[in-house]
């Protein structure tokens, strides 16, 4: 039965530990530490040359910095880390259940090294800055927020204070407006932006959510739809032969056979915990809501 599984239970206690938490958590680590070896040590040279992310670095071979940037903050602006782990937390809670963690980890990471590689690619000639921050995978989460849901509406604090109602899009749009604008007008130019941000890293961040939302949970790759993107005309297009339509073997579990659809639902439900709900086709969702119905009446 559905109540055999523990975390479909009532009082089952749903777990806190999720990835958000923990990235959220990291993130806060790294910046503990970094202070500490700041103001304790003064070994804050030592943390950054190791750690964040810096043209020096990567001709050195510090790839692993195309990562660790982002657990580091601007230890004087606290501004800095608070608004992107603010980000991580409410965005991350509704992307969670609708990408599952390997997913969410995925596309948090993936951003974080798009959005290191555009800037490095930006600066490599300048060779003197350093990149810090979560920002990158932050901006991934918006758009890809955006992506699900465009119309919702949205309501936050301005500098905290003055509240504002807007949509997810038009926030996107928005946000990478004023980057673009930043990376044309100060990055390329060599100058530094009137606010500190790293507006390329923002821009990699960006193009890496909507890559994932657009080729990885959508799945419309063009190159395998077998459907030209521009059509040849009639004379030129070749006769296709007459194949008769293989039709599918149609998804059905034997219902009345009690082993055989807990053993179904079971694979379901795993396949839920570890992808989330939104990975799930049509019929399994038919023959959950199937199962329910049946072994309730049982």
């Amino acid at each position: 039965m559905l109540s055999d599984r523990s975390y479909m239970r009532d009082d089952y206690p749903q777990r806190t530990t999720s990835v958000v938490v923990w990235l959220i958590c990291a993130i806060t680590a790294g910046f503990i530490i970094e202070n500490v070896m700041l103001h304790w040590f003064h070994q804050r040279e030592m943390m950054f040359d190791v750690f964040a992310l810096t043209i020096p670095g990567l001709q050195a071979g510090h790839l692993w910095t195309l990562v660790t940037y982002s657990l580091l903050h601007a230890p004087d602006n606290l501004l800095h880390i608070v608004s992107n782990l603010l980000g991580i937390y409410f965005l991350g809670r509704e992307l969670l259940p609708l990408l599952g963690s390997r997913r969410f980890l995925g596309l948090y990471g993936a951003a974080t090294v798009l959005g290191g590689l555009v800037w490095a690619a930006t600066h490599w000639m300048q060779g003197g800055t350093t990149l810090v921050g979560a920002s990158a995978g932050v901006c991934a989460l918006l758009v890809v927020f955006a992506c699900f849901y465009p119309h919702q509406q949205m309501t936050f604090l301005l500098f905290f204070i003055f509240p504002v109602t807007l949509k997810p899009k038009y926030v996107a749009i928005a946000f990478a407006l004023i980057d673009l604008c930043g990376f044309v007008f100060y990055e390329i130019l060599g100058a530094v932006s009137p606010f500190g941000f790293a507006h390329s890293a923002h821009l990699g961040g960006m193009a890496a959510g909507w890559l994932y939302f657009r080729y990885v949970h959508q799945a419309r790759w063009g190159f395998l739809s077998g459907q030209p993107e521009i059509e040849l005309p009639r004379w030129m297009q070749k006769r296709a032969k007459a194949v008769t339509p293989v039709v599918p073997p149609a998804y059905g579990v034997n219902v009345t056979n009690r082993n055989d659809l807990r053993a179904e639902v079971d694979r379901i439900l795993d396949k839920i915990n570890s992808q989330g709900f939104g990975a799930l086709t049509p019929d399994e969702k038919r023959l959950l809501d199937e199962a329910k119905d049946s072994l309730s009446r049982r």
